[in-house]
């Protein structure tokens, strides 16, 4: 199987909520969209220290990880971030890679998402048809 992308959009989680408690104005949420390797390899969501300064992330935690390459460190593990690929929302942590080249969509925001990697069309698909979350609400 080839290479799956994904076009997504971060936010800083923290900031939506402060726009919705009028605390900041919804034009200062700090949010950006990218193309994203889909990597179901990888635990969560990876960015790198640039998009984490963009998006005025903290790092809450860290945790050791073993990189595909079989390097083992730790890294850190940002405040709530809010990933979005076209209908579909949910919140997680992001690990940063300081200098990683590239934005990995991991396993947990893709079941956040409900979203599989279909392998015959290589691409993003809901795991239970693309009306599932218009069904739920």
């Amino acid at each position: 199987m080839g290479f799956v992308y994904a076009d997504i959009t971060l936010t800083n989680a923290l900031d939506e909520g402060n726009a919705q408690r009028g605390i900041i104005n919804e034009s200062e949420i700090r949010q950006t969209s990218l193309t994203a390797m889909v990597d179901t390899g990888a635990g969560t969501l990876v960015i790198n220290e640039e998009i984490r300064q963009l998006l005025g992330l903290e790092i809450k935690a860290t945790r050791q990880a073993e990189l595909a390459d079989g390097t083992k460190s730790k890294y850190g593990l940002t405040e709530p971030i809010s990933v979005q690929w076209k209908n579909r929302t949910t919140i997680c942590q992001a690990m940063v890679l300081p200098t990683s080249s590239e934005v990995l969509l991991g396993a947990i925001p893709l079941e956040g998402m409900d979203l599989i990697v279909n392998p015959i069309s290589q691409e993003l698909v809901g795991a239970h048809g693309e009306d599932i979350l218009h069904k739920i609400k």
